[in-house]
């Protein structure tokens, strides 16, 4: 009786942090396979095929309907150039240059994927109506109150992520051309 009531609280042990692991697992972005460039995260895998279990975790909870692997690929943006979380009470510069694609957008969304409420109603830039310099990179001001030229909104009371989407992009055809990738950089201006 005693080897069973141990071998029922081994079990339960096992199926507590199996949940638990699997839950921080879900919570952090879309499992395994992610690519670094920067600030960004990527999982060029998510589109594909043979998109790994705790993805399609992920995609059955959000409800998000991934760029195919042949389409683009999806950066995320939690943190700025200095690995500090981004906050809706301070000012951020997104500037530089996007890896080679036909078309891509830049969207604030909130930690779960909503777009973020604003008075402006810009929830996002595209490649085709983005303000840019001579050299072709651009500068986007992403700050609760707003800025000249490139101003994207942010709610101060709260957290942010920024999605950058290619299409159609160089990168995408294969996760080892992402890591090198050139991605803009996310710098925090003042905070309130």
């Amino acid at each position: 009786m005693l080897a069973f009531l141990r071998g029922g609280v081994a079990a339960l042990i096992g199926v507590a942090l199996g949940l638990a692991l699997t839950f921080t697992t879900l919570e952090r972005g879309f499992g395994f396979g992610a690519v670094r460039a920067g600030p960004w995260t990527a999982w060029p895998r998510v589109g594909a095929s043979d998109i790994d279990p705790y993805a399609r975790a992920v995609l059955s909870r959000t409800g998000e309907i991934p760029l195919a692997a042949a389409q683009g690929v999806a950066f995320y943006a939690r943190s700025d150039e200095s690995g500090a979380a981004l906050s809706g009470a301070c000012d951020y510069v997104v500037t530089g240059a996007v890896p080679a694609s036909r078309f891509w957008t830049l969207t604030l969304t909130d930690p779960n994927g909503r777009l973020v409420e604003n008075v402006a109603h810009r929830y996002a830039f595209t490649s085709a109506e983005v303000l840019r310099r001579g050299d072709n990179s651009f500068s986007i001001t992403v700050a609760p109150q707003a800025r000249p030229e490139n101003w994207l909104p942010s709610d101060a009371r709260g957290r942010f992520v920024l999605v950058l989407k290619l299409y159609d992009a160089v990168a995408s055809a294969s996760p080892s051309g992402l890591a090198g990738a050139t991605t803009p950089r996310i710098m925090r201006g003042r905070c309130s």
